[in-house]
Formats: structure tokens, C-alpha cells, sequence
């Protein structure tokens, strides 16, 4: 298993932001003809059982490669485009870091405030976690995808539907797992709080805040909150998951006995696209396409949507392995990646059957993006490595870089 899936399968943080790449190497060559080589490595992940994956490449350039490809066996179920809608996971943070840091700069909340002042009673100790903290994960809040009941309901064997006040309640019923500004632990917890902290100082909801505040200025037609009646059941891009005498053996230790995701069966797979995503919300559900979110991120990275002062703090980062405080960090909705070609900025999430990988440089002008129709199925060898080498080749390409030997 990659360095990568090791630290988001974890149930822990399924939803978790994850190092997907090696440190940095030198480089020889320029990287010669993405397009071939993007098509060559996509089809050889889906020939090494991937069930689908979108690639999309923005050199900076004017050169926008797109790349779709599937196995035989989903086309039944809908025929995949690079332009499909997916399920983005956790890419939703930095949206929702950004709408919390769109207020910061108009003076209307500040990121040193407690979360006790919007959420009264809402957090355990909320008068010592601050909207920072929530932004960074260093709140030490417990992970609510952790709790039976709602793992229950992520993996659709539970159709109840979960609203952001029981999202926090079934969080507030375990001990945290830091003390608050401690330590970087990641927990959708932190940003199930923000979510309900933005309705209560704009007294609107998420999903409106995120189509008047950003959807709309950028023209992003397929991006919107799930539970939306936008949902178009044509563009959806299907998801998959191994069945559950297939996904037993891929389970970390600790899960509880039985996990496996619900959903017609399709060989060895079954398609979770339809399951309940109530217990995401602003921790990771958002619905949007490649071009989207390319779009969004260098928007974001050069400064469209945010003050300077407002951007430099979202890049400012704590250090996700305190081991190695010069690789990956974790900014304010924003991940810092270390790859074999350079650091990008960007997010990755995972939802049942959707894995996305979203990069762009420093200055937003280059951005690639992986969007992959399974998670659990690439902890299989051969899938998570064709994988790994598919994301990697996007990043070098997104340089104009070769991949470098051994990475």
C-alpha cells in the first residue's frame, strides 16, 4: 500500500487530508507529450483494477490536458467524461476556509475568536478552541466518522439522515484527543463547527454562502453543496467500493466487524453513488467537476478571493508529521504537498467510491487534478501503486517535468 492510502484509509480520518506524494528529486529532462503518457498511465490504472479515473492537467500554458477512462464493467451504469460531476470529500475545506476567511476580512469574525462565541454550548472547552484552531485541525476535537452510528450511515448501511447539531453531539460524547492548540490531528468535527458558525453570523446557509460568495463570481456551473436539488443524475460520475467479502481484508485494524458500503452489486464492487451524505456536509460535500475546481483553486492561490493578509494565513502551516516539520503541512483549509516535482497547494478527500486529488502551484496558474472512482479499492497493490504513478505523473506534468526515477 502507498505511503498515501496508509494514512486515509485509516477510518479514523477517512475523510482526512493525506500526503500523496515523496519528497522532492532532481530532475533531467523536460516532460515530453503529457497527453500520451497521462492516456497510457489512466488506462493502465483502470487495466489494474480502478474502476474509473478523470485526470485533468493545466500547464500554465495554454496546454489543458483531459483524460477519462473505465473498466468495461461500470459502463452499464454510466459512460465517465472528463467533465463528469464527482463527489469532491474533503476539497470541501477549503472552501469552507474560505468563506470563513472572506468574513475575517470583512470584520465580521476574527480567527482568534472562540468558537464558544457562535456556538455557545455547542463544544466541549469552546471558550479555549478558536476559529483557528478549528481551520488548522489543532482543535483536538474527536473525529464524529469515528462513532458506530455514523460510520453506519457513511457507508450507507443506515439511512437516517444526519443534521450538522447531531453531527457535534455525537462528537461532544468522546474525550478529545489533544488539548486545544496543541497538535494537528485531523477531525471533520472542526468543520462541521465552522459550517454552523458561518449560518450563524451571515444567517445563511452554507449552500447559499457558497454559490453567492464563490460559485457564482467564478462561474462555476456543476459546484454546489450534495443535497442540493442541482444534483444532475446524467453528469454524476459513479462510485465504487469493494464488496464486503472483498473489502474485509482491506479494513485497518479496529474497524468494527461487518463494515462494508451498501449499494447494488456489480461483480466484485458495489456502486455507493446513491448513499446518504448527511453526515459530510461542510466537512466534505461538496459535488463539482475537474474544470471546477481547477478553476476555483487558481482563483484562490492568486488572490481572487482573498486579501493578501487573509491568504497568507491560510498558508501558513502546521506540520501534519512532527517528525518531519519540512514535508507536508496543514494551513487554514489548505494542504501544503511535497511531491516529487515540487509543492503544490491544494486538498485530496475521499467519500464512499470517490478518491480526489486537487493541486495547484504557488501562484495558481498551473493546477492538476485525479479524481478516482474508488478509495478502499486502491489499497489493493497493484490499483493504490497505478494510482500513486498516475497522480504523480499529473503534478510533474502540471511542471513540465519528467517523473522522477524511483519516485
Amino acid at each position: 500500500m502507498t505511503k498515501h492510502l496508509r494514512s486515509t484509509l485509516a477510518l479514523a480520518g477517512i475523510l482526512a487530508a493525506t500526503s500523496a506524494m515523496l519528497a522532492p528529486s532532481a530532475f533531467a529532462a523536460p516532460f515530453a507529450a503529457p497527453q500520451p503518457k497521462l492516456a497510457d498511465l489512466a488506462q493502465k490504472a483502470i487495466d489494474n483494477g480502478v474502476p474509473g479515473v478523470i485526470v485533468r492537467v493545466d500547464d500554465g500554458h495554454g496546454h489543458v490536458t483531459r483524460v477519462a477512462r473505465q473498466a468495461t464493467a461500470t459502463k452499464a451504469d454510466h459512460r465517465i467524461g472528463p467533465d463528469d460531476e464527482f463527489r469532491m470529500g474533503s476539497n470541501t475545506k477549503t472552501l469552507v476556509a474560505t468563506l470563513v476567511l472572506q468574513l475575517v476580512a470583512e470584520h465580521r469574525m476574527k480567527l482568534d475568536d472562540p468558537i464558544e462565541k457562535w456556538l455557545p454550548g455547542q463544544i466541549p472547552n469552546g471558550s479555549a478552541i478558536t476559529v483557528r484552531m478549528l481551520l488548522n485541525h489543532t482543535s483536538g476535537l474527536f473525529n464524529y466518522v469515528n462513532d458506530p452510528d455514523v460510520l453506519r450511515s457513511f457507508s450507507g448501511r443506515d439511512n437516517r439522515e444526519w443534521t450538522p447539531t447531531e453531527l457535534l453531539a455525537v462528537s461532544a460524547k468522546y474525550p478529545p484527543g489533544s488539548a486545544p492548540g496543541t497538535e494537528f490531528s485531523y477531525s471533520n468535527t472542526n468543520y462541521v463547527a465552522l459550517g454552523l458558525a458561518l449560518e450563524k453570523v451571515t444567517g445563511k446557509s452554507v449552500a447559499d454562502l457558497i454559490q453567492q460568495r464563490i460559485a457564482r463570481p467564478l462561474h462555476l456551473k456543476h459546484t454546489y453543496l450534495s443535497g442540493s436539488s442541482r444534483l444532475d443524475r446524467t453528469r454524476l460520475a459513479h462510485g465504487y467500493e469493494p464488496d464486503a467479502e472483498h473489502i474485509a481484508p482491506l479494513l485497518p485494524p479496529g474497524v468494527p466487524e461487518g463494515t462494508a458500503f451498501a449499494g447494488p452489486q456489480r461483480g466484485d464492487l458495489v456502486d455507493t453513488t446513491w448513499i446518504n451524505s448527511s453526515s459530510e456536509w461542510a466537512a466534505g460535500g461538496m459535488i463539482s467537476t475537474a474544470a471546477d475546481w481547477a478553476r476555483f483553486d487558481k482563483a484562490l492561490l492568486s488572490g481572487r478571493l482573498l486579501p493578501p493578509a487573509e491568504l497568507k494565513a491560510m498558508r501558513t502551516t502546521v506540520p501534519e508529521d512532527p517528525a518531519d516539520p519540512d514535508g507536508n503541512g496543514y494551513g487554514l483549509g489548505l494542504r501544503k504537498v511535497v511531491t516529487p516535482c515540487g509543492t503544490v497547494w491544494g486538498h485530496d478527500g475521499q467519500v464512499g467510491g470517490y478518491n480526489s486529488v486537487t493541486y495547484t502551484d504557488s501562484t495558481g496558474k498551473r493546477t492538476a487534478d485525479v479524481l478516482t472512482s474508488t478509495v478502499f479499492g486502491l489499497v489493493v497493490p497493484k490499483a493504490g501503486a497505478a494510482n500513486q504513478t498516475l497522480t504523480d505523473a499529473a503534478v510533474c506534468a502540471m511542471f513540465d517535468k519528467p517523473v522522477p526515477a524511483g519516485s
